[in-house]
């Protein structure tokens, strides 16, 4: 973590009209400076820069602050890196509170990235890979594409150009077993993952030597989150802010040969599904979300969680599933970018997407799996705003041949009886258990490991997004300070208190679970049972007054 008293002496040194200076061209206008604002379409200069107060104010789209947050408005960058950004601009050295949290400082990621990057210049098989896959020399190297050769060269090369082999281990580049060092990357097509502001913090490796595992990507590190970072994002950034659209894959070659095609606005997850901790940077430019996804079983499942995650959180835009066994970087290969565009322009919406999938899951000419399946469609609609219930009523009754009289919906919105602006947003559901839960966590941090162990964010339907936000500790953000100020919202008093609210709350959710996978019909009798066995042993234990972990 940066230290506060760096900070300051860091905004000390800064000065407004040099930064904003170096974007944008400001015109003297009395005591200050004036311009069209970065952030809104407009024509005449309504974007003003005070030098005697050090901040900027746009009047038209009401855009204003100091210079560290145009820095992070204007590069879509998060508190820390606009602070590294400004530091590096000004040569100014930050200072850490401990090594953990600490940005690395010595450019071994870079290195190590330009030699495997050499290394594949010089490896017939894996450039006569990249190139039957249609990726070309350009993009090799827009993307920084290497190749890691067998452990021992790796390590050899480390020690040879005297790096420090604890930050190799650190960053995960190098692993350690009972005093045995070794390389993570081996013979293995090299793809660096970057932060948002462009520093390399991993890397995802493709084998082509036959090793069990296809890909793999860097450890989790002091670094490395993959929850939390999108592949290419900091290639994509300027282009989403542009298009206001972002479209999220499934793998890096999909990403490539997309960019390859104009789609310069396309990212990936990283081996992982979209979770609530991604959400934060999609919100940047609020910009409209594709899901392109497979058409394979678990394509479907990934892009049915993320569905529910980004509709619930109100997000815009929609699923493209691709059939066939095809995927981006297939249809560009073949030529059929006019066809992935007209697909990427008619995703089928979020809200939609999910009722198809859940409906798909139950035997519907079953009066008692139909019941089920309303009442789990019902309950993915309580977690949009009222609005969007209603109009999606007609269309989940008419999925199942029912009169919308059937489809009862109670929406419970936040009703304000002053004339202030209500501190959480009343267009969407307002859950008081999940807010009393993240206010425990705002005045009780010492209870969040106790939390984690038993319940996944995921299992919020509501305000899983706030929720994430604490445990992260980003107390300044809007949305947690509206929750700490908000007197109705109550915080549990203890832990006794917390585990009792704890149970009951995970008892009717595996109960749900278990009355849903014994209705559906899409999976195997194995995987049923074992999913009904799994269900009942963590409810009995419920019952038992024991809390269970969430991965048990």
């Amino acid at each position: 973590m940066i230290t506060q008293d760096s900070i300051e002496a860091l905004k000390a040194r800064l000065d407004i009209v040099d930064v904003v200076g170096s974007y944008l061209e400001l015109r003297k206008a009395g005591a200050n400076y004036k311009a069209p604002c970065p952030f809104h379409d407009e024509k005449s200069a309504s974007f003003v820069v005070s030098p005697s107060k050090q901040i900027y104010h746009c009047f038209g789209c009401g855009a204003g602050g100091d210079s560290i947050k145009f820095t992070m408005e204007y590069e879509k960058l998060n508190y820390p890196e606009a602070l590294e950004k400004l530091a590096s601009s000004y040569n100014f050295s930050l200072a850490y509170s401990d090594s953990k949290n600490s940005k690395p400082r010595s450019g071994f990621m870079e290195k190590i990235n330009e030699w495997y990057h050499y290394l594949l210049t010089k490896n017939p098989q894996a450039l006569s890979y990249l190139k039957e896959r249609g990726i070309y020399e350009s993009s090799v190297e827009k993307f920084g594409i290497g190749y890691a050769p067998d452990s021992n060269t790796t390590i050899n090369y480390i020690k040879s150009q005297l790096f420090n082999m604890n930050e190799a281990v650190e960053m995960g580049v190098i692993g350690s077993e009972g005093g045995r060092s070794f390389a993570r990357f081996i013979e293995r097509i090299t793809f660096p993952i970057h932060s948002a502001n462009g520093s390399i913090i991993g890397f995802g490796g493709r084998t082509i030597t036959g090793h069990q595992a296809k890909y793999i990507n860097s450890p989790e590190t002091p670094f490395f989150n993959k929850s939390r970072l999108l592949y290419a994002y900091h290639h994509a950034k300027q282009s989403v802010h542009k298009t206001k659209e972002i479209v999220i894959t499934e793998g890096y070659l999909d990403v490539i040969m997309l960019h390859q095609a104009g789609f310069t606005n396309a990212v990936a997850t990283l081996g992982t599904a979209l979770t609530p901790e991604h959400l934060p940077l999609l919100r940047k430019g609020e910009p409209k979300v594709i899901m392109a996804y497979d058409g394979d079983k678990a394509g479907r499942s990934a892009a049915l969680k993320a569905s529910r995650l980004l509709s619930a959180g109100g997000f815009s835009g929609g699923v493209v599933i691709f059939l066939d066994g095809m995927d981006p970087a297939d249809m560009v290969k073949n030529g059929a970018v006019e066809e992935l565009s007209n697909m990427f322009r008619k995703p089928q919406p979020f809200i939609e997407f999910v009722l198809d999938e859940i409906l798909s899951l139950y035997n519907l000419s079953d009066p008692k799996a139909r019941e089920v399946c309303m009442q789990d469609a019902i309950g993915y609609l309580k977690t949009l705003s009222p609005m969007l219930q209603e109009e999606y009523k007609s269309y989940l009754a008419s999925r199942l041949g029912l009169s919308p009289s059937f489809v009862k919906l109670t929406n419970q919105t936040n009703t304000n009886t002053n004339n202030n602006k209500p501190l959480i947003d009343s267009s969407r559901h307002k859950d008081m258990w999940e807010l009393s839960l993240i206010k425990t966590v705002l005045e009780h941090p010492e209870f969040i490991d106790q939390i984690l162990d038993v319940l996944d964010p995921s299992l919020l339907q509501f305000h899983s997004v706030e929720f994430v936000l604490a445990l992260r500790g980003e107390f300044h953000h809007p949305q947690l300070m509206a929750i700490s100020v908000d007197d109705q919202i109550k915080p549990l008093k203890n832990e006794e208190a917390l585990k009792a609210e704890l149970i009951a709350f995970l008892t009717k959710h595996y109960e749900r679970e278990y009355k849903k996978v014994n209705l559906q019909t899409e999976i195997s009798f194995e995987e049923k049972a074992f999913y009904i066995r799994k269900f009942r042993g963590k409810i009995s234990q419920l019952k038992r007054g024991e809390l269970v972990a969430f991965k048990s």
